[in-house]
């Protein structure tokens, strides 16, 4: 089966994004002018913020999609994370602004109007979200964008809201207690705070080359040391730049192989983690084995194994 190109899907899973926040954006801000609700108006922000952010995805993994240039020899990845970093600081500004009018309609609470028709519009925007994220789901898990990753972070937030402004609806029909919007709207506060911090740490996690999972380590090793000529592997050294991976290691071989054999070896052993990581940049060195090397010293001090 042909692989698939992980630039490419990003974008097009950024271009529906893009679409569905434009069309949700026109639906609660229809409406918001009918309702009067914080709740209402708290998810219509969330989609704005929703629709920024997913312009902002698609230009990052745009960027990042492109091939390394004289300039930029690791290439562009990179791009996904500011563009998710963005997206953080976005949200953050959003949470305290609806913060904001939370707060006055809980000192002055007012009525929500037309109730039923902001719950049919909600619905539909509940569905557009769900097949949207089964989309974001699919494309992640073949690429591990760290941009669609966030974008999709949004709209998971988006779900949740639309689902807790029609129960604050359905509530507040109920029970005739016009501060639930605003409790609710609260509610959605939290979320966006919660969302905002985990897209924030993942992207500076990638900005600042954090190793990959311990897990994925181990693995990189089982797979060098499972060639029958290798003794040893250290220094391994492993980052993420977007859909992008980087995997250095040194390889310890025995000392009398000649130029031509302890290359043989190596293109063999880069096969090996290759073929368990095909988006991987590996860069492997020989040693010959019980070299003293004064990179392990580091690697000791690090607690690498």
């Amino acid at each position: 089966m042909m692989r698939q190109d992980p630039g490419r899907l990003n974008l097009l899973a950024a271009i529906a994004s893009v679409a569905v926040a434009a069309t949700l954006i026109c639906a609660k801000l229809a409406i918001w002018i009918v309702t009067g609700s914080v709740a209402v108006l708290g998810t219509l922000i969330d989609s704005g913020l929703d629709a920024i952010a997913s312009i902002v995805t698609f230009l990052s993994v745009r960027q990042a999609a492109q091939p390394p240039d004289r300039a930029h020899r690791y290439g562009h990845g990179k791009a996904e994370a500011i563009g998710a970093l963005i997206q953080a600081g976005f949200v953050l500004a959003s949470a305290f602004f609806l913060a904001n009018e939370a707060l006055r309609r809980l000192i002055s609470p007012e009525p929500i109007r037309q109730s039923g028709l902001a719950i049919a519009v909600l619905l539909l925007a509940i569905l557009l979200t769900i097949g949207l994220l089964a989309f974001q789901r699919f494309v992640v898990a073949r690429t591990d964008s760290v941009a669609i990753s966030a974008d999709s972070m949004h709209y998971r937030a988006d779900l949740f809201t639309n689902l807790a402004v029609i129960l604050a609806m359905l509530l507040v029909e109920a029970t005739g207690w016009a501060v639930i919007d605003p409790l609710f709207g609260l509610g959605i506060v939290g979320l966006l705070l919660y969302s905002a911090t985990g897209v924030g740490r993942r992207a500076l996690d990638m900005l600042m080359d954090r190793e990959l999972p311990a897990e994925t380590r181990s693995r990189i090793r089982k797979l060098a040391l499972g060639h029958p000529k290798a003794h040893d592997v250290h220094d391994l050294r492993t980052r993420r730049a977007g859909s992008d991976v980087f995997i250095e290691l040194h390889l310890e071989l025995d000392g009398d192989l000649d130029l031509e054999q302890a290359h043989a070896i190596t293109h063999e052993v880069e096969a090996r983690i290759r073929a368990a990581f095909p988006e991987a940049d590996i860069l492997v060195h020989q040693e010959p084995a019980g070299l003293e090397d004064p990179r392990l010293d580091s690697r000791i001090a690090a607690g690498e194994p």
